[in-house]
């Protein structure tokens, strides 16, 4: 039977699901809106267009995007998307992150040891296979065989591809699209040997610091150039982005290709309640509590700066954007409108005798949230860890579950530890950057005092732990007694299996071990008794969304490949226009000497040698959110005319809406980045790489 839907519902539903003349969506490549482009900007996209682009995007395991522009694997990205490895190559004698990292030959290339490189480059519908392995199954049964069938999927293949002469073995992701409308598997090349080639001092890429942030206009350099090798040799990649450095105009079509993170536009209003009362606020304030602790160890000496300099940018970032996301939900005008899409979206369900057999989802989920807020705090603490702040510690639970995960065949295991993301785990364990048993020690005491302020002394893991011990007094045992510092020692109990970790004595391997069976307990119950339901549930909602608008919209950002259109278009700020455009002479106009508005010495020598003029920063309408951090900002030639770094304010609201007349990117200008490599860093090499000779 074909389901209609009413009139006003239906212009209710379409007005809030598909940008027409907006600037809205993160669309999936296999179905970007090219009619809606050419109709509003004149611009054709072609299936050639898209593939070029498609092969040209990286995808960094980290949680950012780049884009490769030379044929020798070199990779455009963000200076803040490097800063992890910028701070693993640095120490007490030479200050990377600080000082900027420059490569005048690629043998002084250095491997950033934590980075994997992803390039997607195909994608299988796999709906069906998962369908019909969970059709009337029980919610928790159908959670767990639909988790052992993606796992299944992916590991077979995962084997496919080693046979394939072409494309050489590839990484299987499983992906979910409408909230369970859709299942996909996203086969990617992988580059595990990526090396820095160049980055700016810190003082320039992030310029304006705190206060700039999510802030316009901006004057931040934030670029970076990595780049992939394979066999010891830079990568071949003949798919590669050219720049039309002369930037992109005020009004002109440009369209940002990249992996956007998270977005939540199809949740009920169940779970943002959820969200607003129970998790954002509790985020804040363990945040809040954990800057302050950093900011004052921060200032106790030059080497504590350093240490911190990367985790305070970070908790600061946070904190901006969950505040705005929690403005964002405590706005009346955004509930009233998911509540009216809510609604619409229900009155169908019950007017159509196709949906008979749904019952109400809406109810469904609302309940399985509420159990979620019941137990969110041990959750949290404990299975999540927040409770154990320790890279430490993280690295132990690793190592623990790993053991006993691979000892499951493969489908029967955790998510995390099916053999598809195996390669994540171990770059990070066998990562032999240096950790610091001072900073570990005040992370971990912090986050255990905060577990026993949440949980309440008479908790049982609270009592388990801190019945002789303060925080102070159980982090400091366990730091100075744990020998997982070593890369080596954590390879050896990562391939030592069972029989290794049952025989280690080393502190931090005991606690992982002993509160394992508590933590996975606590698992069982969100997967049966949050997820399972929630996640039947969205499927039942995704079957009534399909019928009103099919895939004429966009599905949630799931850090998968997107690309979003817009143009270079301000707004308008309490009434007055803010600029498309910054330029080079007001960076200079405000430099006060100070940080965060401090500039490093060698760009005030190159003061009197530059172009004033030149453009620095702009903003665009296009629909990005954080994972498109490192984003190409691509003209309709499909030339580089810019860099995603950041949004504006009201963007963070983007996790639940796009609003056309506030939303902006903010992006570098391919301008500076040629006039920094070029006339202050003197990195003419790469210049002549990016640019040819005429770069020069």
């Amino acid at each position: 039977m074909q389901f209609r839907l009413g009139s006003s519902a239906l212009v209710l539903l379409l007005a809030v699901a598909i940008p027409a003349a907006a600037d809205e969506g993160m669309w999936t490549f296999q179905n970007f809106p090219r009619a809606a482009v050419k109709q509003k900007y004149g611009v054709d996209i072609t299936d050639a267009w898209l593939q070029r682009i498609q092969r040209s995007i990286t995808r960094h395991e980290t949680g950012c995007t780049g884009s490769f522009i030379s044929p020798q694997g070199l990779i455009l990205t963000n200076h803040h998307c490097v800063m992890d490895c910028l701070a693993d190559l640095s120490s007490s004698r030479q200050d990377y992150l600080s000082n900027g990292f420059i490569s005048n030959a690629r043998s002084e290339e250095l491997k950033c040891a934590g980075e994997i490189i992803s390039v997607l480059v195909d994608i299988e519908d796999i709906t069906g296979k998962i369908n019909k392995a969970t059709a009337g199954l029980p919610d928790a049964q159908a959670n767990e065989t639909r988790k052992s069938e993606l796992s299944r999927l992916e590991a077979d293949c995962a084997a496919a591809t080693k046979k394939n002469r072409k494309t050489g073995p590839l990484a299987c992701e499983a992906v979910n699209l409408y909230q369970g409308g859709q299942y996909f598997l996203y086969k990617y090349k992988r580059y595990d040997d990526v090396r820095m080639a160049f980055a700016p001092h810190d003082a320039i890429a992030a310029f304006g610091g705190d206060p700039d942030n999510f802030n316009f206009p901006r004057w931040a350099l934030d670029f970076s150039l990595l780049r992939v090798y394979e066999n010891g040799m830079p990568a071949a990649t003949p798919d590669h982005l050219r720049w039309r450095v002369s930037g992109p105009r005020a009004g002109e079509p440009v369209f940002v290709a990249g992996h956007p993170g998270t977005t939540n536009r199809l949740w009920t209003t169940a779970q943002l309640k959820m969200y607003r009362n129970t998790f954002i606020p509790a985020y804040i304030q363990r945040n809040t509590e954990l800057r302050g602790r950093l900011i004052q160890w921060s200032k106790t000496g030059a080497e504590p700066a350093r240490i911190t300099q990367e985790t305070l940018l970070g908790i600061e970032n946070g904190l901006k954007v969950y505040r705005g996301l929690h403005r964002a939900l405590l706005s009346d005008a955004l509930m009233s409108q998911k509540t009216q899409q809510e609604q619409a979206l229900r009155a169908q369900t019950r007017a159509n005798p196709t949906f008979a057999d749904l019952g109400d989802p809406w109810v469904q989920i609302e309940r399985a949230q509420q159990r979620y807020d019941e137990i969110y705090d041990r959750y949290a603490y404990l299975e999540l860890a927040h409770g154990f702040n320790s890279r430490l510690f993280t690295h132990a639970r690793r190592v623990v579950r790993g053991a006993a995960e691979r000892a499951k065949p493969n489908h029967e295991r955790l998510r995390e530890f099916a053999d598809s993301n195996l390669q994540r785990i171990t770059t990070s364990l066998y990562n032999e950057a240096p950790l610091y048993p001072e900073y570990e020690q005040l992370t971990l005491s912090f986050s255990l005092d905060k577990m026993r302020e949440n949980l309440g002394p008479d908790d049982p893991l609270v009592r388990q732990l801190l019945s002789a011990d303060s925080p102070d007094s159980l982090a400091k045992k366990l730091i100075e007694g744990t020998q997982l510092a070593d890369a080596k020692i954590r390879r050896a109990l990562w391939d030592g299996g069972q029989a290794a970790i049952a025989a280690s004595t080393d502190p931090m391997i005991v606690l992982a071990r002993e509160i394992d069976s508590q933590a996975r307990a606590l698992r069982k119950v969100y997967e049966d008794e949050v997820q399972a339901p929630t996640t039947v549930a969205q499927e039942k909602i995704a079957q009534v969304r399909f019928a009103a608008t099919g895939t004429n919209t966009y599905p949630d950002a799931t850090f998968t490949l997107r690309m979003s259109y817009g143009t270079v278009e301000s707004w308008k700020e309490r009434g007055a226009e803010v600029p498309n455009f910054t330029r080079l002479n007001r960076l200079y106009e405000r430099t006060t000497g100070n940080a965060p508005f401090a500039l490093p010495q060698i760009w005030m020598d190159a003061r009197t040698k530059l172009d004033l003029d030149t453009p620095f920063n702009f903003v665009t309408s296009n629909d990005i959110i954080g994972g498109n951090s490192g984003s190409p900002v691509i003209d309709a030639q499909g030339r580089i005319v810019g860099l995603a770094f950041d949004g504006n304010m009201h963007s963070i609201a983007g996790s639940y809406g796009y609003d056309p007349e506030l939303n902006r990117m903010v992006a570098v200008h391919p301008q500076i980045m040629a006039t920094a490599l070029r006339d202050v860093y003197g990195a003419k090499a790469l210049v002549a790489e990016i640019l040819g000779a005429e770069g020069l």
